[in-house]
């Protein structure tokens, strides 16, 4: 075949109408070959002879989109110094924008034999897995405008294209599962009607089939197995032809933009597939395994691992670092997405083995004029030493807040001693966030995530029932804290199953009445449940996709949570872009921006928040004393919240503040009596409330009401 030179930058397979350029960065290699495959899967092998700062790279006239291809890299195999080349082994480009296939399992992906781990596998390995496909970057974006939600008037949505999409009865059965399915008139009309402004998928990146699961008879389901950075995963593309998920995952953004839906993706910078010296050999262990990887210091045979998942990518090399950034511009530029959340987060920042927050990594994304636009979410920590890094990201970053998440949960199950951790953490967690001048939308809160018990089973299971899975029970968090409803699991008791529905309200309440960003996992509002699974990772089935089938309560809680949303777009003081300060605002006379309350009407002093035993409180929000400018510059001025909280197991009566409270107060939400309320009441200053045992109200005092 005719080869020009080429060029070494764009790294990867890049068509320009003509032609295709590849390019490949190796520094270990002697010898690349690129090997373009035909529908037979024939093999014609083209050697690249041109090298620039250890990129090989070869131009071929003619070579267009769906061409599949791969590397073979010769050089070293010298596992005890880090080196790891092996020609027998068809490399997948790290830089393929479409990959077709999937690993097997066979014997031939391995460098070594089975059952005989020091003997060397020179075993073909092209007919058992994944190829890079040239793909054509046309596409007619129209008028496609990013939506560029503000943080504070963010709704995150957590959702697996598979598992929002394979059980909706009006999603055609051949879309389901699909980037086409998240596009369909009926996804997207629920989100819209919902109220949520992002969604946020779980790993779409091409990722690799785990052989242990395969042989267990599951699936890598959630995809935190990421082999492709480039790709959108082929499996999740309703379109047959080698390279269409491009095209379809592009017209998928583009009609979630069109319905002002922001796309954010969640990414796994932090490892590959490959995992540890016993994986397989796909790509970059093949093709430089030293420069990709951090190896164990002193033994380079083996793999330095803070992900729990064998390897751990080495941030600190530059062929990395740019791996990295470019992959992220690839997805801003070309794929059209609004954001990131990162999986393992701790680990980017991980330059030798303490996490230091000024790593290069940091230093990269701080200074990109794309990457730094868009938003970006850590996970903070990983399962090294040190790995906890909550509050401690720069200030470009939000966070997964996972002690918003424990506070929550310890206050609504009626731990002792919770009431202080709820307020910090419902008024915007400042103790976090505001030490180094972030606001209340460095948080993103939640109560559930993709690992863990939904939200449903969250309040009907005190232990995980992971049995499905395999493992005997060791996969999964330990839960084992008692939520006091009851016998675990399906009951008949209408009692139990009131106060289970209740229990969800009130963690859906808390939620989206606090500051910073909320985020919801798809089907909680449906009350979704995995019959007790708390990690379904490998589950690519009912048990884990989202049940659209609607009974009254399921519909109920879906309405419920529809005006929650309501509530906080229509109320920026629920929505806060800057901490409260204790002090009364410009036009709040002389009430502070935020007061907690006994039940009793008073202020909460320093002996009230020491008691183990209280469980009730309540928090006035004051929205004549919001100091921050509205969109145009104007004074933002909102009515009036007073929440009450009572996670007690019996009811609480609260006494309604004095008349420097305002008057007019009327009930807009009340968790124990779901339903909207048929007529406003206005409520007298000094009279007294009941809220039912483990209940939260919403008192509203409107603007024009104020005193």
């Amino acid at each position: 075949m005719q080869t020009w030179p080429g060029q070494p930058y764009p790294l990867g397979a890049t068509y320009d109408g003509s032609g295709t350029n590849f390019a490949l960065y190796s520094e270990a290699a002697e010898l690349v070959e690129l090997v373009l495959l035909d529908e037979r899967g024939a093999q014609e092998r083209v050697r690249l002879n041109e090298v620039d700062r250890f990129v090989w790279h070869a131009y071929l006239p003619g070579v267009r989109p769906g061409q599949r291809y791969g590397y073979r890299v010769h050089g070293p195999h010298a596992p005890e110094r880090g080196l790891r080349c092996n020609p027998s082994k068809l490399l997948l480009d790290p830089y393929a924008k479409a990959v077709d296939g999937q690993v097997d399992g066979d014997e031939s992906l391995f460098d070594y034999r089975f059952g005989r781990p020091e003997e060397s596998n020179t075993d073909d390995s092209a007919a058992h897995t994944m190829t890079g496909v040239v793909v054509d970057p046309y596409f007619d974006w129209g008028d496609d405008r990013p939506p560029r939600r503000p943080y504070h008037e963010t709704v995150i949505y957590e959702a697996h294209v598979r598992g929002l999409t394979m059980a909706h009865p009006d999603v055609p059965e051949e879309l389901r599962g699909t980037y086409a399915g998240i596009a369909h008139p009926a996804v997207v009309e629920h989100l819209t009607d919902l109220g949520v402004t992002a969604l946020e998928l779980m790993p779409v990146h091409q990722y690799a089939q785990d052989g242990v699961l395969r042989e267990r008879g599951l699936s890598n389901y959630w995809g935190y197995n990421t082999i492709g950075f480039f790709a959108p995963h082929n499996a999740y593309a309703a379109s047959g032809h080698p390279g269409g998920q491009v095209q379809e995952f592009k017209s998928m953004v583009k009609t979630l933009h069109a319905a002002g839906i922001e796309v954010v993706l969640d990414v796994v910078y932090n490892h590959t597939a490959e995992g540890n010296e016993k994986g397989p050999t796909l790509s970059f262990k093949g093709i430089d395994n030293s420069a990709y990887y951090r190896l164990v210091d002193g033994d380079a045979a083996h793999y330095y691992d803070t992900t729990g998942t064998g390897n751990s990518l080495s941030v600190k090399h530059p062929a990395v670092l740019q791996l990295i950034m470019d992959s992220l511009r690839y997805w801003v530029t070309e794929m059209h997405v609004d954001g990131f959340r990162f999986d393992l987060a701790a680990t980017l920042a991980r330059q030798f083995h303490e996490v230091d927050r000024l790593s290069a990594f940091f230093d990269l994304v701080q200074q990109d004029p794309v990457v730094s636009q868009v938003k970006l979410i850590a996970e903070p920590w990983d399962i090294g030493d040190g790995g906890y890094q909550v509050g401690n990201f720069p200030p470009l970053w939000t966070e997964w807040n996972g002690k918003y998440r424990d506070a929550i949960r310890d206050f609504w199950r009626g731990a002792e001693s919770s009431m202080p951790e709820l307020a910090s953490r419902f008024a915007g967690s400042s103790d976090l966030y505001q030490h180094d001048s972030r606001r209340p939308l460095a948080s993103v809160n939640f109560v559930t995530a993709h690992d863990g018990f939904t939200l449903r089973d969250l309040v009907s299971y005190n232990e995980k029932h992971n049995e499905a899975n395999g493992e005997d029970g060791r996969d999964g968090e330990s839960e084992n804290r008692s939520w006091n409803c009851g016998a675990e699991g399906d009951t008949g008791d209408p009692g139990i199953l009131a106060l289970r529905a209740r229990q969800q309200r009130n963690l859906l309440a808390t939620l989206l009445l606090s500051q910073g960003v909320p985020m919801i996992a798809h089907g909680d509002e449906l009350g979704r449940t995995q019959r007790g699974n708390n990690n379904v990772y490998c589950q690519d089935s009912e048990l884990a996709w989202v049940d659209w089938e609607l009974d009254a309560e399921r519909r109920g809680l879906l309405d419920f949570t529809r005006r929650l949303i309501e509530l906080r777009h229509a109320h920026p003081l629920l929505r806060r872009r800057r901490f409260f300060t204790g002090r009364p605002g410009e036009r709040g006379g002389d009430l502070p921006d935020i007061v907690w309350l006994r039940p009793d009407g008073e202020t909460m002093g320093e002996a009230d928040w020491a008691r183990d035993d209280a469980h009730a409180l309540a928090v006035f929000l004051n929205g004549d004393a919001i100091t921050e400018p509205g969109p145009q510059g104007e004074r933002v001025v909102d009515d009036s919240f007073l929440v009450l909280l009572n996670s007690h197991h019996e009811p609480v009566e609260f006494r309604m503040p004095g008349p420097a409270y305002g008057t007019g107060w009327q009930v807009a939400v009340d968790t124990a009596a779901p339903a909207a309320p048929d007529e406003d009441v206005p409520l007298p200053a000094g009279g007294s409330l009941k809220a039912e045992s483990r209940s939260l109200l919403v008192l509203v005092r409107p603007r024009q009401a104020a005193n």
